[in-house]
């Protein structure tokens, strides 16, 4: 199944959602009322594809993804199309939490609201009531312990700028530092100059230069489950699938004070 999709090529009947939001930066809902894709429903990232527990963005439950994809207007078996204002961090968390829910179809328009050419359209989107059914379980997932086993074992990937991953600054947790083991591979470059994704032999490149391989175990983290999510994305278009993520990610891990920290490069 594609991951991407151009904006000049939109699935007829695909679902479109907005989810534009950026670390640190006021939601994005004020951003898509002043104009989104005609049709686009706007995806509120911190309150529908998060939940309560570990972590600064933990996953929600099934049963309130499902809710939420419903008033989103999502149908059983619709083709789901996701885009962000361009920075492809909310679009690939949401192509993530959508497909770890278990629908199979989900596109990421490649280079976001920016690649858009059509007109925009202004105000709400109120869709008819979906039907889809969510069951959790359709991507693979680590907890702590499994994310501490892959950085000794197999590849465990940090999205972060290299900064946070040294432990030069921390902006957003207590601790400052990285997983032991970790590789650091941050997610801006999986993208070009404008926003979109590299060919698939240059990701190819990129993350086998890191260790990663098919037959080699592998996982991504970043600060809080939302960066990792394009890492992930990217290593799907280079065809390289079964990449877990740690959805507690770096906030979750540094708030356990038996938790070991590295620092440096």
């Amino acid at each position: 199944m594609s991951v991407l999709v151009d904006a000049g090529s939109l699935p007829p009947g695909a679902a479109l959602l907005d989810v534009r939001w950026d670390l640190g930066a006021p939601p994005g809902r004020d951003a898509y009322l002043a104009g989104h894709i005609p049709g686009a429903v706007f995806v509120d990232l911190d309150a529908e594809l998060s939940g309560t527990g570990e972590g600064r963005h933990p996953l929600p439950a099934p049963e309130d993804l499902q809710a939420a994809a419903r008033r989103w207007g999502v149908r059983q078996g619709q083709t789901v199309v996701v885009y962000d204002g361009g920075s492809g961090m909310g679009a690939a968390r949401a192509w993530w939490t959508l497909r770890w829910g278990g629908i199979r179809d989900v596109r990421i328009l490649d280079g976001g609201l920016p690649a858009w050419e059509g007109e925009l359209e202004t105000g709400d989107v109120t869709p008819p009531p979906g039907d889809v059914v969510i069951t959790g379980g359709g991507m693979p997932v680590l907890d702590a312990d499994g994310a501490a086993a892959l950085a000794r074992e197999g590849v465990l990937l940090d999205a972060r700028v290299p900064e946070r991953f040294r432990g030069e600054q921390e902006p957003y947790d207590p601790v400052a530092g990285h997983i032991p083991g970790a590789r650091n591979a941050p997610s801006a470059g999986n993208l070009d100059n404008d926003g979109r994704y590299l060919p698939p032999e240059a990701l190819r490149e990129r993350y086998e230069a890191l260790g990663v391989r098919e037959g080699v175990p592998a996982g991504a983290y970043c600060g809080s489950g939302i960066s990792a999510a394009q890492n992930i994305a990217a290593l799907e278009i280079a065809g390289i699938t079964g990449v877990a993520l740690y959805p507690g990610s770096w906030s979750a891990w540094c708030a356990d004070p038996s938790r070991p920290v590295a620092t440096g490069a």
